[in-house]
């Protein structure tokens, strides 16, 4: 994510190497996979609705807030996700399938019958009328960065995902079989819908505009991640560096404002934000800054056991530390 955002915010100009590949190859799959992961917090934490309810709003203040520095802001859109996905939080798992199949049934049909450009300057990756009741309910429900149509599927699938035994290695070792074999078929399917040139919007694979089968890579892109990631564990914990990749992981929402506000604000102060960086700068400079937070969270969970901004929101919601 850091990678993605950081190439757009630098206007990095398209090459061939293997780092532009790279970071083509992230693009709205990170982003995705963050969602996902959201969701099978959702299920983990087993929340009442209340305080769900209120830790979505403060992520929709604190994502308005960032809005007005960063446009392609996603906490607000996390607030939404959250503030819909309540009436599901008890939901059976065949309950949250059904819901992300019809989140993303009503997003096809919203993709074929409106104007996905409405409102968007492309050539500076500008929105008009965000502000305005009708540009924002439409940014925010359909051609936003992130629309809750259809990327609540993307949560929706993560509750059902948090639902499964993830300790178990047999579990772990079906979700990257499943995960690979699902990515395969929808690439497949992408490659041949997408030669008719009346089909290629809503079966290509880019995130912009969201078609289907971008979802459903997504979905298979994170099961699979997710998967590796929990069989590579026990690995991790020989090594000594489980507790590494976890302090980082507590405070997602400290590191994704500082990414911004730090990373994104150091550049600009530079005045590398015109387009002067190479594709292999700009991945050495977000290789750094992930470095630099992981070393941060590890040396701050030293001292407390929450995060910054993580600490913020347990004591505006729950009024305590």
């Amino acid at each position: 994510m850091v990678l993605v955002n950081f190439r757009i915010a630098a206007q990095v100009p398209d090459s061939s190497d293997w780092t532009a590949s790279f970071t083509h190859l992230l693009e709205g799959r990170a982003a995705a996979l963050f969602v996902v992961l959201a969701g099978v917090g959702v299920s983990l934490a087993h929340l009442d609705k209340a305080l769900m309810a209120k830790r979505a709003l403060f992520l929709l203040a604190v994502g308005l807030l960032n809005q007005t520095i960063f446009e392609a802001d996603i906490l607000h859109y996390y607030g939404v996700y959250f503030l819909c996905a309540i009436p599901m939080m008890h939901a059976s798992g065949r309950a949250l399938l059904f819901g992300a199949w019809a989140v993303l049934a009503v997003s096809l049909i919203l993709l074929i019958g409106l104007d996905y450009e409405a409102g968007w300057n492309w050539e500076t990756l500008q929105y008009e009328g965000f502000w305005t009741p009708a540009g924002f309910l439409r940014n925010l429900f359909y051609n936003g960065w992130h629309p809750v149509f259809p990327w609540l599927s993307f949560l929706l699938f993560g509750m059902w995902l948090g639902q499964l035994d993830l300790g178990r290695q047999s579990i772990q070792v079906r979700m990257i079989i499943a995960g690979t074999i699902w990515i395969a078929l929808i690439v497949g399917l992408s490659a041949v819908f997408s030669k008719d040139p009346d089909l290629a919007e809503i079966t290509g694979l880019a995130p912009i505009p969201p078609g289907p089968l971008y979802v459903l890579a997504g979905i298979g892109t994170s099961t699979l991640v997710v998967g590796l990631c929990l069989l590579a564990t026990p690995a991790f914990d020989r090594l000594g560096l489980t507790h590494w990749l976890a302090a980082p992981g507590r405070q997602t929402l400290t590191l994704y404002v500082a990414h911004i506000l730090i990373g994104m604000g150091s550049l600009e102060a530079l005045g590398w934000l015109d387009g002067r960086l190479s594709s292999p700068w700009i991945f050495g400079i977000a290789l750094g800054f992930v470095l630099l937070s992981i070393l941060y969270a590890k040396l701050w969970s030293l001292l407390w056991r929450r995060g910054p901004l993580e600490g913020l929101m347990r004591l505006i919601t729950e009024r305590r530390v």
